[in-house]
């Protein structure tokens, strides 16, 4: 079978092979890496370029493609286009794969061969596709694998650490996108990262891990609690820090965005059921509580060595997490009700507008079925013997149990009540769990959130705190 347009014809990927003079190849790219470089074997001290893609022509075919040369040439190449373009290749090498060895690191795919880009004999060009528009576009939301093949998130979470370094295709919905994160690692060299929340009829929050370019410009045009991806050859793993199973982006991994199949539908029907009908907050209020395992968080630092952990990050997305044996030094709960309550929406739990009072997040749910709750948003001092954390985030259920009332019983407190609650907890040496991240928008540059605060016992804290500091 072979494609025609006004111009050239284009030969089937299903029918190259490696005999076959200059081929002219259609098709939409279905996955793509980012540009890497190796050191070049024959110029010593110069690097060879490279980045790779996979393109499909039809529901049952679909190839790699390889580039290699100077760097001017490869990062140009790369950045023509992206996932979900149409791209015609003229003149690519056909070259017999080594299926074992190729595709430990690339997608698999059902063809014998893959294709070679030279600078000095190919031609890659973005596509109108002419009259193959239609029908190359909907292969983007066709699964490479086998539809009914994927773990449940709650399967996963299930099987745990038995799962761990496993490579597997997961079906789910977004719940959230994080904001990319960039940072330089220690040798010099620029990363990036990015995790996504996902969520399904078994699990409301579990995270999938981007770290290359590509993947995260795609999550960013993914709509939370509207869209569903199947993840082809996902990594597996399981987090210690946060006591979690989580998943991770590799160059294997092709992901297709509202697949169209009957395992998707019924995702898709969950996800408006359960955002109308408010099972969905019931769920994330459940796990909210629970996400963050306190008994997994053991490191104890003072304020000064929290600041100086922080900036020898050299810039890491990574959150710190840790105890402070200090005191709560700011707490402005007497002042003004409308400083330390907000309204959130009941589906997503997000801090509504203010003026409006209404979630522009949940754009997907009818108006009339939105309803908000007023929680906590408070933001206090933390403080020890070495120095002080300056607008840490105290919030939401955390704040309930700090404070001892709900914001009901709060809102019913007279100001001299406040008030007395307010001596009760300033200055009253406390164990603080915490959450630190790096945040260079953020007035101080450490954005911190407060994971439980209680009166600390005298006993165990003096193992940390000298007497003198009492």
């Amino acid at each position: 079978m072979a494609y025609s347009s006004s111009t050239q014809d284009f030969v089937a990927l299903s029918d190259l092979h490696p005999n076959l003079a200059r081929p002219n190849v259609i098709g939409v790219v279905i996955g793509k890496t980012d540009v890497r470089s190796f050191p070049d074997r024959k110029n010593i001290g110069s690097e060879r370029y490279t980045f790779s893609f996979t393109i499909r022509d039809s529901p049952t075919y679909f190839i790699n493609v390889n580039s290699w040369g100077r760097e001017e040439y490869i990062r140009s190449l790369s950045e023509s286009f992206r996932v979900g373009d149409c791209v015609t290749i003229e003149n690519p090498l056909v070259q017999s794969k080594e299926a074992e060895r190729e595709e430990k690191f690339n997608p698999v795919t059902p063809s014998c061969y893959k294709l070679l880009l030279s600078e000095n004999h190919s031609v890659v060009k973005t596509s109108s596709c002419y009259e193959m528009d239609t029908e190359l576009l909907s292969l983007l939301h066709l699964p490479v694998k086998d539809p009914q093949d994927y773990y449940s998130l709650g399967d996963i979470v299930a099987n745990g650490q038995s799962l761990d370094g496993r490579i597997l295709n997961v079906l789910a919905a977004v719940m959230s996108v994080g904001e990319p994160k960039y940072f330089v690692t220690s040798d010099k060299r620029k990363g990036q990262r990015c995790e996504v929340k996902l969520y399904d009829e078994t699990e409301m929050s579990f995270p999938i891990v981007c770290w290359d370019n590509e993947s995260i410009q795609l999550a960013q045009s993914w709509i939370p609690r509207e869209t569903v991806i199947f993840a082809s050859d996902v990594r597996i793993n399981f987090d210690k820090f946060r006591n979690c199973m989580t998943a991770t982006v590799i160059s294997k991994t092709i992901i297709t965005t509202n697949p169209e199949t009957a395992e998707a539908n019924v995702l898709f029907s969950f996800i408006k059921e359960s955002a109308h009908s408010g099972a969905l907050h019931d769920k994330m209020e459940e796990q909210s509580k629970e996400s963050i395992n306190l008994e997994t968080i053991v490191d104890v630092y003072t304020v000064e060595q929290l600041k100086e952990k922080a900036l020898q990050s050299d810039g890491k997305p990574e959150p710190v997490y840790g105890i402070i044996y200090g005191y709560i030094s700011t707490l402005d709960i007497d002042d003004n009700a409308s400083k330390v309550i907000r309204n959130r929406c009941s589906i997503c739990r997000f801090i509504v507008n203010e003026m409006s009072n209404t979630c522009t997040f949940c754009s997907d749910v009818s108006p009339h079925s939105k309803s908000t709750f007023a929680s906590f948003d408070i933001l206090v001092d933390l403080t020890d013997h070495t120095g002080t954390l300056y607008s840490c985030y105290l919030s939401d259920c955390i704040a309930e149990e700090t404070l001892g009332c709900t914001v009901h019983e709060f809102l019913a407190l007279t100001e001299d009540q406040k008030t007395a609650l307010k001596w009760q907890l300033l200055l009253e040496r406390s164990k603080i769990y915490f959450k630190v991240t790096l945040s260079p928008s953020w007035r101080t540059g450490l954005k911190v959130n407060v994971l439980s605060c209680k009166l600390a016992d005298p006993t165990e804290a003096s193992q940390f705190v000298g007497k003198r500091d009492w």
